[in-house]
């Protein structure tokens, strides 16, 4: 068991940044919210509506980014992104243009076409981070997303979130490095620590 008693709500535009010390239930809290793990105990609501009654129509409004890259080594990252945005199941006449604007956006048009292995450390996790775009979702859950990113890349990731935010999405960040996002409210899980007679986990 990680924590109990734990209740939030995210509005349309809202950012929450989930803090605590290693163990608290960061990275766990991002899962149970990508439907990755099931909580012993509680409820995820989407809206109003629980999660549980249409799982599939709430993973098709959410992006996980794990602290992972999760990138294959032979692919490009735009062959990356085309994958990421035919999962989504974007339009084939949208994915090519959603593709190009992710990778601009993200500046991996030098290395576009590089197979992945070839890339550095920031520059994979930037390929990672361009899914946001190319396969766009309203949830965006983040863990350690500043991960292997330079100041100047960390900055224009914070642009992109903001921008995302400001169109009416939601972000879910967990990160041990301090991000610039405008009034965003924090969660400390070291708060919700469980008691040892707590029988629940969210």
């Amino acid at each position: 068991m990680v924590f109990a008693g734990l209740s939030f709500r995210l509005a349309a535009g809202g950012a929450l940044l989930l803090t605590g010390t290693n163990g608290s239930g960061k990275t766990s809290l991002l899962r149970i919210l990508a439907t990755l793990i099931t909580p012993a105990g509680g409820h995820l609501l989407w809206g109003a509506a629980p999660v549980e009654a249409d799982p599939a129509a709430y993973r098709a409004q959410l992006d996980f980014v794990g602290h992972q890259e999760g990138v294959k080594p032979s692919l490009t990252p735009r062959e990356t992104l085309m994958f990421w945005a035919a999962l989504r199941g974007i339009e084939p006449r949208r994915s090519p243009r959603l593709v190009e604007e992710a990778l601009t956006a993200f500046v991996l048009d030098p290395v576009a076409d590089w197979p992945c292995r070839w890339l550095s450390a920031g520059q994979r996790r930037r390929t990672a981070l361009a899914r946001l775009l190319a396969a766009p979702a309203s949830l965006w859950l983040l863990d350690e997303p500043t991960s292997a990113l330079d100041d100047e890349n960390q900055s224009r990731l914070e642009g992109i979130i903001a921008e995302h935010r400001a169109a009416g999405g939601r972000v879910v960040v967990a990160s041990h490095t301090p991000m610039e996002l405008e009034t965003t409210a924090a969660l400390t899980l070291d708060a919700f620590a469980p008691l040892p007679d707590d029988a629940a986990i969210c």
